[in-house]
C-alpha cells in the first residue's frame, strides 16, 4: 500500500457525484452524496458553523479508492458523542481542544460505516489501507493543527478495523425496535408481557381521542408547502426545547426531497374539528399540528426529525415511535433506528445496541487520561445495557439485535 496517496478537500463537490457514489454506494441514506452535499449546499455545514469541510479522499495510482466524510470542528455540537469534559480539561489546563477532526455525518446519530472502500479491496488489502489511513490522520494531528481526531458512530466491522491502531475505543448505547416477522402491530404488542402491552394501548388510546389523522408522505408526493408546514413545526420545537431555530434550515429539507426523494418519508399529523359538517361558521379543515421527517433503506428505517405546534399528551410517542413501527412492519423493514439516547424507548419495545466510536488523542497525558475514563465507561456501560436488556417488555428474551 505504498502507492496510496491522501487528498483533503473542502467540498464534497470537488469529488462528484458519480465518484462518491462509486465508492460509498447508495444504500445508506445519511451517506449518500444528496445528503452530504445539502449539508453544504444549505450552509447548515461549513466553516461558519463550525463544521469545516476536510472530506479525505483516498488514491492508488490515479483512482479513488476510499472516501471519508471530514470536518474540522470548532466545537462539538451536533455529535451526539460527548466529549464537553474532554474540551472543559484542556481548558482549565490551558490547553486548546478546537480545532479537532471529526469524522461523522454531522447532526445524525446513525450507526454506519464512515470509512467507504473500493469493493475490489480484499479483507486484506482493507485492513492495510485502514492502517496507513490511520497513520497519515494521526499524522496530521501530529502536526500540532489538531488536538484529535474522532471516528463517531462506526460499525462494529470497521471498529474491527482500528483495532490494530493506537486508538481508544468508546462504547455507547443506542435502542432500536426489531422486526421479528410481525404482520400487523397487534402481532408486535401480542409479543409483550399484558402489563406492557396495555401501557401501550392506554398512551395510543389517550392520543386517539383527541381525533387525529395521521399522513405518512412518501417522496415525490411532498410538495414545497408540505417542506414549509414540516419545517415550521420543526423550528418551533427547538425554539421550545433548546432556544434556537435548530442546526438545518428549510433549504436543506427541501433539497433532500427534490434530490434523494426515494429515501424521504413525511409524517404530517392532522387535527380534526369535532363540529358537525353543516355548521359553516367556523372553519372545519384538519389543523396540522405536528410533522416528523423519516428515511428509509432497504431494511431500515430512520426516525431523525420532528415538531410539534400542539401540546398533547403522548403525541411524541405515538408520532415519532408507534406510527414508525406500524410502518415499518407494513413495508417489512427489519430496523427501526428511531434517534439517540432515549431510555423511555426500553418500555416500548427498544432494544439497546453498541454504539462504538474511536478516538485519537495527541497529547500523552490526556490520551492516557481519556483511555482510562473510556475503559471503565465501557464496563459501565455494558452493566448498563444488560440491565435494560432485563426491562425489555417481551414475554420472551429477544435474540441478540444486530
Amino acid at each position: 500500500m505504498d502507492e496510496l496517496s491522501f487528498r483533503l478537500v473542502d467540498s464534497i463537490e470537488q469529488i462528484g457525484q458519480q465518484t462518491w457514489a462509486a465508492i460509498v454506494g447508495t444504500s445508506m441514506p445519511f451517506m449518500r452524496y444528496e445528503f452530504l452535499s445539502a449539508l453544504e449546499s444549505s450552509g447548515a455545514v461549513s466553516a461558519k458553523t463550525g463544521w469545516k469541510v476536510q472530506h479525505l479522499q483516498v488514491m492508488h495510482q490515479q483512482d479513488v479508492v476510499a472516501l471519508m466524510p471530514l470536518y474540522e470542528k470548532y466545537h462539538s455540537y451536533g455529535e451526539y458523542v460527548f466529549d464537553w469534559a474532554w474540551a472543559e480539561a484542556y481548558e482549565r489546563n490551558g490547553l486548546e481542544y478546537y480545532p479537532k477532526l471529526v469524522n461523522a455525518v454531522p447532526f445524525t446519530p446513525v450507526i454506519a460505516s464512515k470509512l467507504a472502500i473500493a469493493k475490489h479491496f480484499d479483507d486484506e488489502q482493507q485492513q492495510q489501507l485502514v492502517t496507513v489511513l490511520v497513520n497519515f490522520i494521526t499524522g496530521k494531528v501530529s502536526s500540532g493543527q489538531y488536538s484529535g481526531w474522532h471516528s463517531l458512530f462506526i460499525t462494529p466491522q470497521l471498529l474491527a478495523q482500528y483495532q490494530s491502531s493506537a486508538l481508544i475505543a468508546r462504547l455507547g448505547t443506542q435502542f432500536h425496535w426489531c422486526n421479528r416477522d410481525y404482520h400487523h402491530f397487534d402481532d408486535f404488542l401480542a409479543a409483550m408481557t399484558s402489563r406492557k402491552r396495555k401501557n401501550i394501548r392506554k398512551e395510543r388510546q389517550c392520543v386517539a381521542k383527541h381525533n387525529l389523522s395521521f399522513e405518512m408522505l412518501e417522496g415525490e408526493q411532498i410538495t414545497a408547502n408540505d417542506w414549509q408546514a414540516f419545517y415550521h413545526c420543526y423550528m418551533h420545537t427547538y425554539l421550545k426545547r433548546s432556544g434556537h431555530s435548530g442546526y438545518l434550515n428549510q433549504a436543506f429539507f427541501q433539497t433532500l426531497g427534490r434530490t434523494m426523494p426515494e429515501n424521504v418519508r413525511l409524517l404530517m399529523v392532522y387535527q380534526h374539528s369535532d363540529k358537525p359538517v353543516e355548521d359553516s361558521s367556523e372553519n372545519t379543515e384538519p389543523e396540522l399540528i405536528a410533522a416528523a421527517l423519516f428515511f428509509v433503506s432497504d431494511t431500515h428505517l430512520y426516525g431523525r426529525y420532528w415538531g410539534a405546534l400542539k401540546e398533547i399528551d403522548g403525541l411524541h410517542f405515538e408520532t415519532c415511535y408507534y406510527q414508525g413501527i406500524d410502518y415499518a412492519i407494513n413495508q417489512n423493514l427489519q430496523v427501526f433506528d428511531a434517534g439517540a439516547q432515549g431510555e423511555h424507548k426500553v418500555l416500548r419495545g427498544f432494544e439497546p445496541v453498541a454504539m462504538h466510536s474511536v478516538h485519537y488523542i495527541e497529547h500523552q497525558a490526556f490520551s492516557t487520561a481519556i483511555e482510562d475514563f473510556c475503559g471503565q465507561e465501557r464496563h459501565n456501560m455494558a452493566q448498563y445495557m444488560s440491565q435494560l436488556d432485563e426491562l425489555l417488555p417481551y414475554r420472551e428474551p429477544v435474540k441478540e439485535s444486530d
